[in-house]
């Protein structure tokens, strides 16, 4: 027997069937190494790059442990963004196919009328933001008793000061046995104490990049005078098949570079932490389909964002941190697709990259335009010598 065949022989006949109408051949290693420990009931930290397949090495097992009979509640997934709520939502409804297990999703913002009548239906997996859920368990609406698995999807996320309490509240709002999971593409030492606050001895998997499918990612970097990066990122958008996701550090900065791209009549759409449900899902679906070549979005597009076919992230602004770049950066070369990475940099920035290359190991080349094409940095000719008798 394959590691595969012993990895799938774990879950239910209808996730099996899902998994090879899926295409995949192979289960990757973070998926390999999570899924047997959830399915023992186990509580769990696990880290692994993004694009390696986390949502999945949580859903599995999570639907796999999900009793069809019952209509309570069974399975929560909590993620701190609305966007990544609705893409694990999706990934629900596609993987509970053939089965009588159905989710709902539940955002802050969103309609809460509309969202009390899907709670009507009985959903089994609800996927959702901390502040809204926790509003629907205090006022009574959403039952809790009958929770086994909690899953915190880019847990480094959610359990920040700010959102700790809210975490905690819904945990202690379910039974003492329940399976509590953490998964991130970072974990640092504090945000591992705070979730072991929350577990009961949890196994800690952390996957190395080495250990995952090749990333076939170019890391590349234009030097610019801050002015002038407006003009590289308009170059950037018009190259063939661009479908790329640029990112800005705050929201003014992104608004200003709105206005000016759409004076410049280059097509775009923008995502950002004011952006209502309405627009966000209407800038990705843009992006999506190609209606347009370029997402302007902040760092919360950041977390667990998935466009498919996303072939450059470009750093409008540098990141703040190693981590920052991570996770931005994984955005593109998902799952061992192509992909190039591009920072738009002052000249006092280079330093700055050139460290978080060192740090993560990766390999970095600047770049120029020749004739609307990105091209190795051209050198100065010098003059020749004059050899004199």
């Amino acid at each position: 027997m394959t590691q595969t065949d012993e990895f799938l022989n774990k879950l239910k006949p209808a996730f099996l069937e899902n998994w090879n109408n899926s295409g995949f051949s192979a289960p990757t290693t973070i998926q390999e190494k999570a899924i047997p420990v959830m399915l023992e009931g186990k509580d769990l930290m696990a880290q692994s790059p993004t694009g390696t397949g986390k949502t999945l090495a949580y859903l599995l097992p999570a639907l796999n442990s999900i009793n069809e009979e019952s209509s309570a509640i069974q399975a929560l997934i909590l993620a701190s963004s609305h966007e990544l709520v609705m893409q694990i939502n999706e990934e629900i409804q596609k993987w509970t196919k053939g089965t009588k297990i159905s989710g709902a999703s539940f955002i802050g913002g969103a309609n809460l009328k509309r969202q009390l009548e899907k709670l009507k239906k009985r959903p089994q997996v609800v996927v959702g933001t901390p502040g809204r859920i926790f509003e629907l368990i205090k006022q009574k609406k959403m039952k809790m008793h009958e929770v086994k698995t909690i899953v915190l999807d880019e847990g480094d996320q959610l359990l920040v000061p700010e959102h700790t309490g809210t975490i905690q509240n819904i945990i202690k709002s379910t039974l003492k046995d329940r399976q509590v999971v953490l998964f991130s593409a970072t974990l640092g030492e504090e945000i591992e104490n705070r979730a072991r606050e929350l577990m009961s001895e949890p196994e800690v998997i952390t996957v190395e990049k080495e250990e995952n499918i090749p990333s076939k990612v170019d890391h590349i970097y234009f030097i610019s005078d801050p002015r002038d990066k407006i003009k590289l990122l308009e170059k950037i958008s018009r190259l063939k098949g661009m479908k790329g996701l640029a990112f800005v550090n705050d929201i003014g900065n992104l608004s200003v570079l709105s206005e000016r791209l759409s004076y410049n009549k280059v097509p775009h759409g923008v995502l950002h932490g004011e952006s209502n449900k309405k627009d966000r899902e209407a800038a990705i679906k843009s992006l999506r389909a190609g209606e347009h070549s370029l997402l302007l979005a902040t760092e919360v597009a950041a977390r667990g964002l998935d466009i498919k076919g996303l072939t450059h992230v470009i750093h409008y602004d540098l990141p703040k941190t190693v981590e920052q770049y991570i996770h931005r950066s994984g955005r593109t070369g998902r799952s061992g697709a192509e992909g190039t990475v591009i920072s738009l940099l002052s000249p006092s920035e280079e330093r700055d990259l050139k460290r978080y290359a060192k740090a993560l190991n990766i390999s970095i080349s600047q770049k120029n335009f020749y004739k609307g094409e990105i091209g190795d940095l051209r050198e100065e000719k010098k003059p020749a010598k004059v050899h004199r008798k």
